[in-house]
This record gives C-alpha cells, structure tokens and sequence, in this order.
C-alpha cells in the first residue's frame, strides 16, 4: 500500500485530512508488520518501521503550539535538555488540580531532606466514604522526596486509622496500600478523592482489590500514597519507590507514638506493583533505617520487564495503557522526548494527559502500533529505549524485605515470564523470595492470588518469618 502526502496546514479540513492520512498509515504499518519477520523472531510489534513514514507524519503533522515560556516553572526544570524541550515537558505535564496541597511546589525543596513532613492536613470526613470501613481518622501528608533522577520534588499520602482496637502485640501494625493508579490525570490520585470525595476522576481500582477495607477491618492502619508522584509519572518505578519509601518516614515523624515503630507490609497489583516492587527494591540504598520495619512486600501481575511489555501490549487492546505508561515515564524521563514525533507531541500536551484509567483503557481499541509516535524508525531497538528498560527493570537490585510474587499463569499483556525472572533475579542474590503462578489473566488472576497473598502478608505483620521458596 502506497499513501501520499502533501504538508498540511492547521486549519480544522487539513486536520481532518491528516488525521486520515495517518490512520491509513497505522493501518498499512499493523499490516505489513503482521506479514513480517520469520517464525520464532521477536514479536512483529515491536519491529522497525520504514524510514519514510516517520517522515511522512513529520511532514504532514505540524508541530503542537504549546507555549513560549521565559522561564521553565520548578517541576520542569530539565538539566542538560534544550529549553525549548523543557518547555515540551511542561506542557505534557498534567493540569493542576486546583488545590495547592497537590499542586504546588515549594521553592524550599532544595533544602529539605527526603521524608521531611511539609504539611498535614485532616481529611477524616470525606475519606470515610472511600474507607467504607469506620474509621477514627484519616490524615494526609505532605512531604520531600527525589524524583527518579534524584532531584528534589514531593509527594502525597493518607493514612488511615481504623475505630477497630487493634489487640495484637506491640504497635498497630501499617499496610501500605499502593493502589493501581493507572493514569495520567493529576486528579486521579487516590488523594484527591480522599480529600475531596468521590467524583468522575476516581478509579475503580481504589476498591478492587480490596486491601484498605480487608487491612482497616482487621485492626491495620492504611497507608495510602499516591505513588505516581506530582507529575504523574504513571509506570515509573523509581519515583514511586522513594514516594512510598518517604511517605512512611512522613508519618513516622508526624507522629512517632502511632507510627514510627509498627511493623509494616506493602501491598500492590499491576500498576500498584510496579510501586511496590520499586519500594522493595530501593529500601535497602534509599532508607536503610525502614529495612528492620518492612517485614514483607506482596505484589501480583508485575509489570517487571518493560521491553517484554513491548512485545505483549503494543498494537493490541492493551495499548492504550502502554501509551499511557510512555507518556508517564517520559515525564520523569524527559531523554524519552526528543523521540517523540508531532503526533506524540500533540496527544502527549491534549487533554489526554489528564486521562484517568477508563479512558487510557479504551484507547486500546484503536490498536495504533507505539513505532508511528516516533520520530524514528526503530524505536524499540534505540539506545535511550535499551536505557530505559535496564532502569525500569532494576535488575541487580538485592531486597532486603522479604517478597511474595504472583502472576496469572495465563496472562497474554503482563506475561508470567517477566514475574518468574524477578523471582530467579531475586533469589541469585540472597534475597528472602515466595513466587506463586495463579490460574488466569490479569484480571482473574488479581482474585485467584489474592488470598494467599494477603495471608501471607498478614503473618509477616503478626510477626512470623517470611520461609523463602528460592
């Protein structure tokens, strides 16, 4: 198939006429794609693309206006990028929420410590609805952290404590509930609906599964961060290790009586794993004082191999998550930007950069292949993708919390390999690992794992020791 091109301009009819024309492009490249490479090559998805039709979009896509800025406001401050790059990421980060708690940041970042508390503030009365279990208080936390670069931002946390006595020995133990957050939107945290209430912005997955209300019923207090952090950097898992890691020494400081010297689990399923497994991992380097408090991290479906997520999620249903966790890892890692073609530009700074989960969801019917976002042919097979997928993997990085891994034995867009890898990673370097392969997909294995999960997570909290299956 052979489409033609002319340089369009940017009136509402050339705009239709280019969107068509690359439509017909997606179209051509899945199909010639799918007829490509021999039997037992890598995944045809992931492939290379002829070299003209990343030109081609260039050249019939103009570049978005996003705006001329005099001065790159704090949360896009790129060292070593072009100013008009990081003009680029400031209009592809997300739109406030308009309430400066979430919003703003302080200019004194710089000088504060990771874990250093900012403000509180009580959020008890709108975050019973969300609790659905009674609870005797709900408090949110303000606090310094390092993004995934190390340099200096915040992040947000709740903590939930239940009417329930706790009767068990020693201080009210602490579950860390990293819900799957899933989105782009600033106002899709769970913070946001803690603090304001339930809205269109709230995702479902801030009750399925169900481990705040399971872990406040039995006595727990809950932790809640909203572990994307500021940006929204959905997918990344470094910044959403030191959010969790910091928003416990956040409360610890808070109030050292209720929470500076409980046990504490962490829990997480897809999205909410990839924190986790973040958390677990760094705890060691980034806040060795939390490694004797951590007693046990639980996650399922990981998302643990990004460029085995290439082959499985793109060009499929389930790309408009995978383009959804691009976009959010380029936000924290802007080097991903220079490779994003006008057409990336232009839905990367549209209001789908404030899409929560359902829509990112959705977006996987149109199956549009990641290869016609880039400004390169093969951008699977690029040196900053490589650099990519060894940061997002963090292989080589010993836990120092025992770990409990789950993953769908059937699973087709989050494949059990990437899950069996971590646990043989894990276990090559000493670390206390449980590996268990669930029946199901994604969706089903979430429930087909979850009780062991949270049976074993629950002992680690009454004080028994995690036995590895390495």
């Amino acid at each position: 198939m052979v489409v033609r091109f002319t340089r369009g301009s940017r009136t509402p009819d050339n705009r239709g006429r280019w969107l068509a024309a690359v439509s017909a492009v997606a179209t051509a490249t899945v199909v010639g794609l799918a007829g490509a490479g021999p039997a037992g090559a890598e995944p045809f998805n992931v492939m290379a693309i002829p070299e003209q039709i990343p030109r081609a979009i260039d050249g019939t896509i103009p570049a978005p206006p996003y705006p001329r800025l005099t001065t790159i406001p704090q949360r896009a401050v790129t060292p070593g990028m072009s100013h008009r790059v990081q003009e680029l990421r400031e209009a592809t980060l997300p739109s406030p929420t308009g309430d400066p708690f979430f919003d703003r940041w302080s200019p004194a970042l710089g000088s504060m410590t990771p874990g250093q508390l900012i403000a509180s503030r009580d959020v008890t009365r709108t975050a019973v609805q969300e609790a659905i279990v009674p609870i005797r208080s709900a408090r949110q936390v303000k606090f310094a952290t390092r993004d995934a670069t190390g340099r200096p931002s915040f992040g947000t946390a709740t903590v939930l404590v239940p009417r329930k006595a706790w009767t068990g020995g020693g201080p009210r133990p602490i579950v860390v509930n990293n819900i799957p957050i899933d989105a782009l939107g600033a106002a899709c945290t769970p913070g946001v609906t803690l603090a304001g209430g339930i809205s269109p912005a709230t995702n479902p997955t801030d009750y399925l599964p169900p481990t705040t209300q399971l872990a406040l019923d039995r006595g727990y207090t809950v932790l809640i961060p909203d572990h994307q952090g500021p940006r929204m950097a959905y997918a990344e898992p470094t910044v959403a290790g030191h959010i969790i890691l910091d928003s416990i020494r956040a409360i610890s400081t808070y109030d050292a009586d209720a929470f500076g010297h409980s046990r504490i689990g962490m829990f997480g399923y897809s999205g909410g794993a990839i924190a986790t497994k973040g958390a677990a991992l760094l705890t060691k380097t980034y806040a060795p004082e939390l490694s004797s408090r951590i007693v046990g991290a639980a996650f399922g479906g990981v998302p643990a191999d990004f460029q085995m997520l290439a082959g499985s999620m793109n060009a499929n249903l389930a790309t408009g998550l995978f383009h959804a966790a691009l976009f959010g890892i380029s936000r924290e890692r802007p080097e991903l930007l220079p490779l994003a073609n006008h057409l990336a530009q232009w839905l990367a700074t549209s209001p789908l950069k404030n899409a929560c989960s359902i829509p990112a969801i959705l977006l996987g019917a149109t199956f549009w292949p990641a290869q016609l976002l880039s400004n390169v042919a093969d951008p699977f097979h690029s040196p900053t993708a490589r650099e990519i997928y060894r940061i997002t993997k963090m292989q080589g990085m010993k836990s120092s919390v025992p770990l409990y891994i789950y993953n769908g034995a059937q699973e087709f867009w989050i494949p059990a390999a990437g899950a069996r890898n971590l646990f043989r990673d894990q276990c090559r370097l000493g670390a206390n690992a449980t590996y268990r392969e669930v029946f199901g997909e994604h969706i089903i294995a979430m429930a087909t794992g979850y009780p062991e999960a949270m049976t074993w997570l629950d002992a680690r909290l009454k004080g028994h020791p995690a036995h590895s299956t390495c």
